[in-house]
């Protein structure tokens, strides 16, 4: 009897398709770690302003907001797997182009790919695990497994961020700067995460290629349909548009643990270089707390409730956001880091779950997208904005204000709330 193809191979069991998802989600985020707290140190330290880093940047969020919900039909149409490998290929040219830029135009164009394999990437990995969960248990809630989703991505950015500021410290190749370093290391591990799902990611597919082709091609040209339908579910959902409308705070908040933490933690200690050799263990840390924050958020959903441990997340986020701006010193400043960082791994797991509520297998993609499509756009305008404010007036002032602005975002969950005290939820 010869092997069984894709085709006729019995389906993942939930705790097999959750072991990939994990370990995929470790491979994708693990190398991010390397580099999260020296995207804006990098660009300084190559003679870019603060306020030039911060807008080339913000390249990331509109190159994002255009791709978005358009790739999130090529996942509906072709696929989880295919969508997910392009991006992982993307990954690696993005990863390549920040370890060679020297301008604002190279890091712009650099951010602009980067926000397309965001797009590319947002919801096809966490989707494939959802329907591959449904196809066992139809409509099981999926809180938990996400919760240990954000707590792996925690654990894996605290140790790539540890080893990035080892990295700074040890600088072994004295022919390169020391914050270049993780940046190459960073690369190697894209190659090693587009191997990863070569390997292991494998769906039942979505009819004949041809077919599946004639998907694809079909939903190129219904672009504008696809942005239109998007536009007519938050139109027509008031609980949907609602947790999209929490990405545009929550996004505004992230600038300030994200990218002014960096920065001011440079002013405090003197210099790039040495900001970079302390922004990793520091960083390490935030991930450490928010992999916390992620599995608290398990207990508190169970607890309290979905969307009350969402609300209560993005507030404490928010305030913790205002707290970092308002210190004088670096050990304050990490100290509001960590507890910020830990109410921002406390928020993933109950937001998705909350959006997962409201979409099925037909939309499960095109509402995650929709969700990172918001982001990302106020991501860009609110880090053009807040790069201008540090520049005009200083760093701790964009903080305060990004910070108390993201707080307002816990009031976008009262839909939610309401629905789920109704009792109506689906089983």
């Amino acid at each position: 009897m010869s092997a069984p193809t894709a085709e006729t191979r019995a389906p993942l069991s939930p705790k097999a398709a959750e072991r990939i998802y994990l370990l995929l989600v470790l491979t994708r985020w693990f190398p991010v770690g390397l580099i999260v707290g020296l995207f804006i140190l990098i660009q300084t330290s190559r003679g870019l302003s603060v306020a030039e880093a911060m807008t080339a940047i913000a390249a990331t969020g509109v190159a994002c907001a255009l791709f978005e919900l358009p790739t999130s039909g090529f996942a509906d149409a072709l696929g989880r797997r295919p969508v997910y490998l392009a991006a992982a290929a993307l990954n690696v040219l993005v990863a390549y182009l920040y370890a060679v830029a020297d301008s604002f135009w190279a890091f712009a164009v650099a951010a602009a790919l980067m926000g397309v394999f965001r797009a590319l990437d947002s919801g096809p990995l966490e989707a494939w695990f959802v329907d591959t969960v449904h196809e066992a248990s139809p409509g099981a809630d999926v809180d938990q497994p996400l919760a240990r989703a954000g707590t792996t991505v925690g654990i894996a950015m605290a140790v790539g961020s540890a080893i990035s500021g080892l990295l700074v410290w040890w600088h072994p190749i004295r022919s390169m700067p020391a914050i270049d370093l993780p940046v190459w290391v960073y690369f190697g591990l894209t190659i090693a995460h587009l191997l990863a799902v070569l390997v292991l990611l494998r769906e039942t597919p979505r009819g004949h290629d041809a077919t599946r082709l004639a998907r694809a091609l079909r939903s190129m040209r219904e672009t504008p349909s696809v942005v239109v339908s998007g536009l007519r579910m938050l139109r027509t959902n008031r609980i949907l548009r609602a947790l999209v409308l929490v990405e545009i705070f929550w996004a505004t908040g992230m600038l300030v643990f994200e990218s002014f933490m960096s920065v001011r933690l440079a002013e405090l200690v003197g210099g790039e270089t040495r900001a970079g050799a302390l922004i990793g263990p520091v960083a390490a840390g935030g991930w450490a707390v928010f992999a916390l924050g992620s599995a608290l958020a398990g207990w508190a959903s169970r607890r309290h409730g979905v969307a009350r441990a969402a609300i209560a997340a993005r507030a404490l986020n928010g305030i913790g956001a205002v707290v970092m701006g308002l210190t004088a010193g670096p050990v304050a400043l990490i100290a509001a880091y960590l507890f910020a960082y830990g109410a921002h791994g406390m928020n993933g797991a109950p937001h998705a779950a909350l959006l997962h509520r409201e979409a099925d297998s037909s939309n499960r993609a095109t509402v995650l997208s929709i969700n990172s499509m918001v982001s990302f756009l106020a991501f860009s305008i609110s880090t053009t904005v807040m790069g201008q404010v540090a520049g005009a007036w200083s760093v701790q002032t964009a903080m305060v204000i990004a910070g108390a602005f993201s707080i307002l975002g816990a009031f976008c969950y009262l839909p939610a709330l309401r629905h789920e005290q109704s009792g109506r939820l689906q089983p």
